[in-house]
Formats: structure tokens, C-alpha cells, sequence
């Protein structure tokens, strides 16, 4: 069963309509909002509308290695430790890149740089693949502590749901499970993530209390609802720094009238930072226009910088790949690499993909003269843009940053596509069905004309100063 990403959303915005459910409070918390997302990605995977992710998994072995330097991270940084206050927290995300000859957040870096000298601040730093990355230093602390406690908390208690809780679940399970003909363990999902939830909900506010910040900044706040409602309970303004790309689809931004007419949604931040202008509107965010202030992207700025006057390639393509969509685009990059020898095709992998490629995508393991696979990082993702003149993709953000190197572009017609409807209808990208469609719009398709600045403008200093000193 295939069904379209808006297709999905849909039926999840008429059933928060039907059932109020971003509003229904189970278990003392807005339950909904907590699995919302989670349940898009179960959904969308198990209907084959998207493909499962191709990041190498963690193994048993993995796991129980990774279990004592968590016990040791909870205990060398402890965030608890110590008797202080701090202006500002800063929670970045956990992925880190090479930057700048260290790894670091490509999101919230610019936020140190810029507060470090006027305001006393922490990074509170999870684990990627239960590793840290980051060098250590006094005001980066590690959140291992609450995210050990919340595992020990999920194995020791259960939840009892009451029987209206029952009623409601029931009528959501039933609904759900009719119109995407799937067995959904809805009780489950709920428990995990409530659980969490309670955990994690306590342990933040006991930290603010101690902290005693008058601002939190936060990466990705639809996986973070414990942290932006433990800031909002005690009046500590949360603003989430803008990680990717936000659409009318994506469930962690989204959220139409119909689905928040009875007001405010609890969990989601007080302010969202973003790249430029492009990005948000008030139509389905529910916070106002004025919340939504487009500070720009300081790490597109720094890292183009070096290659915006570089000479394309006039026979290079260059395709994007995701892992949810990776083994239908490396088809295409094949099939396209045989019709059209004349082109020099580059295959740019996700680093979540680089360790998988070779089972996953065995139409990348070629002996073509005019193909090449990126699997890494140390080539700058950027260059590869500045040197192509096309690029192929599905709905990665970094479509959006090859569009700031005038590469003329092409996207895949694969669920997901309607994030980047606008695109399509302003004529900006070309939509293809497959490599022939590909091949037919190659040199026909005419962009039209685009303001760079409204996807990723510099750095606006003043602005940005302006949210931290008036927040």
C-alpha cells in the first residue's frame, strides 16, 4: 500500500479535528502531541510511502559497550553538578560535522560565537549513536544523565490508562488502523513516549530551577517536548533554532487551523529562528508571523563563501540521495549514467548511508567511466554544488542549497515530492517521473528567476541580538 505524504497528513489533521486530540490531555500530558511524529514515520514506512532509513543500526554488542560511558558521562558531566546560575541553555542537536577543523552544530554554533562574551551560557550536548563528538569544554555538559535515568524509569513503571483514556485510544486505533489497513500498537507508542515524557519533564524542570535561565534554545523541538514545556511552565521563553526544511507536510511544524482552533499547542516553542523568509508562515504555524524571525544561516554563509565563483561543469549531474528514498534515486542515477555517456554523474550520499551503501544500492557498485559515489565527508558538499550545473534530488534541504549555486534542478516524483510543491508550481525546480522524463527536461527546462536571500540569507546580527536582549 502506497499512499502520498499529503495523503497521510490529511487523515492525521481530520482526526485531530474529529477527536480534538492536539488538546486531550492522557496521562496528565498532551500525549498526542508527543507521538504525532513518530507515528507519521511509523505510518509512512510501513506503507511503503517512504523506505526504511539506511543508517547502520547499533548493534547488541554496540549498545552494551556504549552502556559504561554513559554511566560515566552521568557522572563526569553530570549537567546537576555544581551551584550556579546561567543566562542562557543552549540544547543543540546531536549530529555534529567537521567545521572549522572541529566537530560542531552546524545550527547553533554561530549562538556561541556570538553570546559568549556577554552572557553566561551551557551547551547541554546528547549523544550521536550514543558517542560524543564535540571537543569538551566548561560550558559544554552532557544531558547522558537524563537520558540514562528515562531508560532505567521506562523499564520500572507501567502506565494504567483510565477508561475515557481507553475510549479514546481505542476510537484513534480503530480509525487509523481501518484507513491504512495496518496493525497499529497504539497503547504501546503512547506508553513509551509518555513515559518519557513524565521522566524527562521533572528532571528539566529541576535543572532550570537550578540554571535559572531566562532563555532556552533548542534544535529541533518536535523531539524535544519536555524540554519546551518545562521552559514554558516556568515562564523561561523557548526558541527553537531551525534545523531543515519546514513545509505545510512536515508534522513537527504543521499544524492547520482546523487542527489548533481551540488555541495555543502546549509543546511547540515560543519563537522559531530561520534561514530566511521562505520558511514558515502563519497559516499552519501556530505561533504568530512575529515569532517566526528569519536571522539567516551563518554556516551556508561561511562554508559558500569559498566556492559561489567557481566554474560549473556544463556535463556534470549531480544527485542527492536520502535514505528513505535512496534505493529508487541510485536506480535512476544508474539508468541516467548508461543513456547519457556524454555526462559526468556524481552520486553525493547521505552520511547516514555511508556505512550501508554497497548492500543497500548495488547499482552504485558499477564499473562506469562517468559515474562517482561521494561516501564521505571531506569533500565539501558545496563544492560539488559550485561545480555542477544540474542536480537531481527528492526533498533533502540541501536541494535548497544547490539552488543558491544556480544548478538547474530536477526533482524525483516520489512520495515526499509535495514538500517542495512551491518550488515545482513557481517554476523554480522541474518535477520528472522517472530517468526518460529526466532526460527529455534536461536542457528544455527554463528556471525561472529566484531571490537567493529568501531561502538562506547572511547572518542578521542585529536582529538576532535584538530576540536575545528583549526575549
Amino acid at each position: 500500500m502506497s499512499l502520498s505524504v499529503s495523503d497521510i497528513c490529511e487523515v492525521f489533521f481530520n482526526l485531530e479535528e474529529k477527536y480534538n486530540l492536539n488538546y486531550q490531555q492522557i496521562q496528565g500530558c498532551y500525549a498526542w502531541q508527543l507521538i504525532r511524529m513518530y507515528l507519521y514515520y511509523d505510518i509512512t514506512r510501513r506503507t511503503d510511502t517512504f523506505g526504511a532509513p539506511q543508517q547502520k543500526s547499533l548493534s547488541i554488542l554496540d549498545k552494551i559497550k556504549s552502556f559504561a560511558p554513559f554511566v560515566k558521562n552521568s557522572l563526569l558531566s553530570n549537567p546537576f553538578s555544581g551551584k550556579y546560575t546561567r543566562d542562557i541553555l543552549i540544547f543543540d542537536h546531536p549530529r555534529k560535522v567537521i567545521f572549522e577543523g572541529e566537530f560542531r552544530d552546524i545550527y547553533s554554533y554561530f549562538l556561541v560565537d556570538l553570546i559568549r562574551d556577554n552572557y553566561s551560557f551551557d551547551v547541554m550536548e546528547s549523544p550521536y549513536l550514543n558517542k560524543h563528538f564535540t571537543k569538551k569544554t566548561d560550558y559544554i555538559k552532557y544531558t547522558d544523565r537524563i537520558e540514562l535515568g528515562s531508560y532505567i524509569y521506562k523499564k520500572r513503571n507501567k502506565l494504567e490508562f483510565t477508561a475515557s483514556e481507553k475510549d479514546l485510544i481505542t476510537d484513534v486505533k480503530s480509525e487509523l488502523e481501518t484507513i491504512f489497513n495496518l496493525d497499529i500498537n497504539l497503547e504501546w507508542i503512547l506508553t513509551i513516549h509518555i513515559l518519557n515524557f513524565q521522566y524527562d519533564y521533572k528532571k528539566y524542570i529541576e535543572l532550570f530551577k537550578k540554571r535559572n535561565p531566562e532563555m532556552i534554545f533548542v534544535v529541533v523541538a518536535y523531539e524535544n517536548q519536555a524540554i519546551v514545556s518545562a521552559g514554558k511552565d516556568l515562564g523561561i521563553e523557548v526558541i527553537e533554532l531551525q534545523h531543515g526544511t519546514i513545509t505545510d507536510y512536515h508534522l513537527g511544524y504543521s499544524y492547520p487551523f482546523k487542527s489548533r482552533k481551540n488555541g495555543e499547542i502546549a509543546y511547540f516553542p515560543d519563537k522559531i529562528l530561520t534561514f530566511g523568509d521562505y520558511w514558515m508562515n502563519d497559516r499552519t504555524s501556530p505561533i504568530s508571523q512575529k515569532n517566526i524571525v528569519p536571522i539567516g544561516f551563518p554556516y551556508f554563509e561561511a562554508q559558500s563563501k569559498d566556492f559561489m565563483n567557481i566554474d560549473s561543469k556544463s556535463n556534470q549531474v549531480l544527485f542527492i540521495s536520502q535514505g528513505v528514498i535512496g534505493k529508487y534515486l541510485s536506480k535512476i542515477a544508474y539508468d541516467f549514467a548508461c543513456k547519457m555517456k556524454d555526462f559526468h554523474i556524481i552520486y553525493k550520499l547521505h552520511p547516514g548511508e555511508y556505512e550501508t551503501w554497497m548492500e543497500n544500492y548495488p547499482e552504485l557498485v558499477n564499473d562506469l567511466d562517468n559515474f562517482e559515489v561521494i561516501d564521505n565527508s571531506e569533500t565539501p558538499l558545496y563544492q560539488l554544488f559550485a561545480q555542477s550545473s544540474y542536480q537531481v534530488g527528492a526533498f533533502s534541504t540541501a536541494v535548497y542549497e544547490g539552488l543558491m549555486f544556480n544548478c538547474k534542478t530536477f526533482i524525483i516524483d516520489v512520495p515526499g515530492v509535495e514538500y517542495l510543491s512551491d518550488l515545482i508550481n513557481k517554476g523554480y525546480v522541474c518535477r520528472v517521473t522517472g530517468v526518460d522524463d529526466l532526460i527529455n527536461n534536461l536542457e528544455s527546462f527554463k528556471a525561472k528567476d529566484y531571490d537567493k536571500d529568501f531561502f538562506f540569507k547572511n547572518l542578521d546580527k542585529g536582529l538576532l541580538e535584538s530576540v536575545i536582549n528583549n526575549g
